[in-house]
């Protein structure tokens, strides 16, 4: 069974659900596709989604209510409000399709993994091509990932990956899509593996 994985790379969600979609992608022998997309550029402006600046102050503080729930619960450090966010993504994005490109779908999830702790626990700047450079080094990658990114190929293949998940009706990240069943959050993962699991 395939997996369709459409995050953002500065997403505290995508960053909770991460590592528990790759386990269960794995226990489950599914195919995952690591799909990063333009959130805020493109999928929000056409799905009514805000950037967190212009949601209302309620909302605002209720987010950071949530992400500390979840992060005590799942037992993953997080920091709701850390140095370098909002952060713009495109270029950590890019490079995650890179590593997917040229060294495959663990790869590219070990480093999307790494991006996103680099913002939610190490309060990194992951739009600093530095920073992305030291990542890559961090995780054993070739450093040419880094100029591949900014090729046309990779950045066809993110407006298109992009495109596929507007036209799929994702709205938000992360969303899981499975035989064209969206499943919106990582809240959603206990349904996420009930699909995945053999039916009787």
């Amino acid at each position: 069974m395939d997996i369709d994985y459409y995050f953002a790379p500065h997403s505290p969600w995508s960053y909770l659900g991460h590592q528990r979609l790759w386990d269960l992608a794995r226990a489950h022998r599914a195919t995952l596709h690591v799909l990063p997309v333009d959130l805020g550029g493109k999928v929000f402006p056409v799905s009514g989604g805000l950037p967190l600046s212009k949601r209302a102050p309620q909302r605002q503080a209720y987010r950071l209510v949530e992400l500390r729930r979840f992060s005590e619960w799942l037992g993953q450090p997080l920091n709701p409000q850390p140095r370098f966010f909002p952060v713009q993504p495109d270029d950590a994005a890019r490079l995650i399709i890179a590593v997917d490109l040229h060294d495959g779908t663990d790869a590219a999830m070990r480093f999307a993994g790494a991006v996103m702790r680099a913002v939610w626990v190490q309060e990194r700047n992951i739009a600093d091509e530095a920073t992305l450079a030291a990542l890559l080094t961090e995780q054993d990658l070739p450093a040419q990932r880094l100029e591949q990114s900014h090729s046309q190929q990779v950045h066809e293949r993110y407006e298109a990956d992009t495109q596929r998940a507007i036209d799929l009706g994702v709205f938000g990240a992360p969303s899981y899509v499975i035989d064209g069943e969206i499943f919106w959050g990582q809240d959603r993962l206990d349904f996420v593996e009930r699909k995945l699991s053999p039916r009787p």
